[in-house]
C-alpha cells in the first residue's frame, strides 16, 4: 500500500480516537476561555480597587502569570505539585493553569481599556452618589468590555492554539491523538499537516464568530 494509502487507512481507524480528542480540545479551550474571562472581571475589578495594597498583589499576579510561560506553569502543577502530596487530573491541572493565565491577560486588556474610559463620567457617577460597585457594574465594565473585544475574542483564539500544549501533562486532547497516528506510520508531515488544517479551520469559525460581536457590540473608535 502506497505511502497515502497507509495514512487515509491509519487516519480512518483512529478517527473515532481523533474526534474524542478534539472534543477534549474544544472542552478544555472553551470551558478554561469562559473561566478565564470571569476570573479575569474579578482580577480586574480588584485592580483598580482603593487599596494599595490589593491594587499591589493583584499588579504582582498579573505581571506573574503573563511572564510565567504556560507549559513551565503546566509542568509545576502537574509533575511538581504531587512531590508535595496534591495530585490531579490532567483536565484539573490544565483547567486551573489555564484558567489563571487566561485571567491575567484578559485583566490586563481590560485595564487598557479603562485607562481609555473618560474620568470625568466616572467623578460625575460618583457625585450622583454611585456607590463604587455601582459605577463599576453599570459604567466602567460595560464600556471596557466592548472596548476590549478585539483583544478577548483573540485571547480565545490564542486559548484554542495553547490547548496543543497540554497533551505533555498526558491530557489526551486532539493533538495528542494526532502524535499518536503520526507514530502509527511514520508519517509526520502528513499527520502533523492534518492538524494543522482542523485548527485553521476552527480559528478561522472564531474570527467569523467575533467579527459579528464586533460589529454588534463594538464602540466605534
Amino acid at each position: 500500500m502506497t505511502g497515502m494509502g497507509a495514512f487515509e487507512r491509519d487516519l480512518l481507524e483512529q478517527l473515532p480516537l481523533i474526534l474524542t480528542g478534539l472534543e477534549q480540545t474544544l472542552k478544555l479551550a472553551v470551558f478554561a476561555s469562559f473561566s478565564g474571562f470571569l476570573l479575569g472581571i474579578v482580577i480586574f475589578y480588584l485592580s483598580i480597587n482603593q487599596n494599595k495594597l490589593v491594587r499591589t498583589v493583584i499588579k504582582g499576579y498579573i505581571s506573574f502569570f503573563i511572564g510565567m510561560p504556560l507549559i513551565v506553569l503546566l509542568f509545576l502543577m502537574y509533575y511538581g505539585l504531587p512531590q508535595w502530596g496534591i495530585k490531579c487530573s490532567p483536565f484539573t491541572v490544565a483547567m486551573i493553569g489555564f484558567t489563571m493565565n487566561i485571567a491575567a491577560y484578559n485583566a490586563a486588556y481590560l485595564n487598557t481599556a479603562f485607562n481609555g474610559l473618560d474620568s470625568a463620567e466616572l467623578q460625575a457617577a460618583k457625585a450622583q452618589g454611585f456607590s463604587s460597585f455601582e459605577i463599576f457594574q453599570l459604567i466602567i465594565l460595560p464600556q471596557v468590555l466592548r472596548q476590549s473585544i478585539p483583544a478577548l475574542t483573540n485571547q480565545c483564539i490564542g486559548n484554542l492554539k495553547d490547548s496543543s500544549v497540554a497533551f505533555l501533562i498526558q491530557y489526551t486532547e486532539f493533538f495528542a491523538r494526532v502524535q499518536e497516528l503520526a507514530s502509527t506510520n511514520f508519517q509526520f508531515f502528513k499527520a502533523y499537516l492534518f492538524a494543522a488544517f482542523i485548527y485553521l479551520f476552527l480559528v478561522s469559525v472564531i474570527v467569523l464568530v467575533a467579527r459579528q460581536i464586533e460589529r454588534r457590540f463594538l464602540i466605534p473608535s
